[in-house]
């Protein structure tokens, strides 16, 4: 399977015999890195890094991927270049295009790196905007991948805000996959109808479930919950109403004991607000998963590169 010359945009694009070579690409490279060994796949590869939002897992891994693959990562901020207000996102593609061999880009609107994507004529990967989060899901998927041995029939549960990033990709991430995933929110956080139908038919095609409630207790059998930030970056406006609306779908020991699973596990794509979103003690005893979850970044990052513009 080659991936070359493609875009990583949203998981829409990709199918599950994808996702899965990307999931195997990033176990092989970290099976490599954990002895110490790395490649040359990216030698005399550029990538650029356009951060508009702030990022430490992001960016450490752009970076660490690139370099462990002999490729140069250059770091570019808001005030670094001049995306989208001295110049247009597109001339400003078409000029990175023309030195860089793939592109990454963390911001705002998705608009932006499909723009970036169209016109600079290289790969480009999305780091995050405010509809999608997917490089974050590969690492969630070898995360569950490492603790549970395969994806196909877990039962995930996002709980949290319902219409954010995160839970839209680990919507998408999983109805091609084959978990079952829920979204345990409030009605006013479910995410849009449109997303949940078109999710449904990846799912009728995996064989999995989708289902969006606000009952707490349909967080029974689950085998992973996953929550996230209640105030995603750019909305800090909103965090009173937010916490008012998600108080009552904190992940605590209550919850957990819910999914009368002594073998379930929290993920947290973090940050995190420990005593908002998620309780200290709940937090510390999934530390350990958390943090793979985290490292795993890296490994998932470096597989698209290398995947994308790399020589395999």
């Amino acid at each position: 399977m080659t991936l070359k010359g493609r875009s990583f945009l949203t998981l829409k694009d990709f199918t599950a015999q994808e996702i899965g070579y990307l999931l195997d690409l990033a176990a092989d490279l970290k099976a490599k890195k954990k002895k110490g060994i790395t490649g040359n796949s990216l030698k005399g590869k550029n990538v650029a890094l356009i951060f508009e939002k702030p990022s430490t897992r992001t960016r450490c891994s752009f970076t660490i991927g690139c370099v462990d693959e002999g490729g140069y990562p250059e770091y570019l901020s808001r005030d670094d270049i001049q995306l989208g207000y001295k110049e247009s996102v597109e001339d400003t593609a078409r000029v990175l295009g023309r030195m860089f061999d793939g592109i990454e880009f963390r911001g705002f609107k998705q608009e932006t790196v499909e723009k970036l994507a169209k016109y600079s004529g290289v790969p480009v990967w999305n780091g995050l905007t405010d509809e999608y989060h997917p490089t974050q899901i590969l690492a969630d998927f070898l995360t569950l991948r490492e603790q549970f041995g395969d994806l196909k029939g877990l039962n995930l549960v996002f709980v949290g805000d319902g219409r954010n990033n995160m839970s839209n990709s680990l919507m998408i991430g999983s109805a091609k996959m084959g978990v079952n995933f829920t979204i345990l929110a409030p009605k006013e956080l479910w995410p849009e109808d449109s997303l949940v139908e078109l999710c449904k038919e990846y799912a009728k095609e995996s064989g999995c479930t989708i289902t969006i409630s606000e009952d707490i207790n349909v967080v029974k059998g689950a085998d992973a919950l996953y929550t996230d930030v209640w105030c995603s970056m750019g909305e800090e406006d909103k965090a009173a109403e937010r916490i008012k609306l998600l108080s009552p779908y904190q992940v605590n020991e209550d919850l957990f004991k819910l999914t009368d699973n002594d073998k379930a596990i929290l993920l947290h794509c973090l940050p995190a607000v420990k005593g908002k979103e998620v309780t200290e003690d709940v937090f510390e005893k999934n530390a350990d998963v958390i943090f793979d979850e985290a490292e795993n970044r890296m490994h998932t990052i470096k597989a698209v590169m290398v995947a994308t513009i790399g020589e395999i």
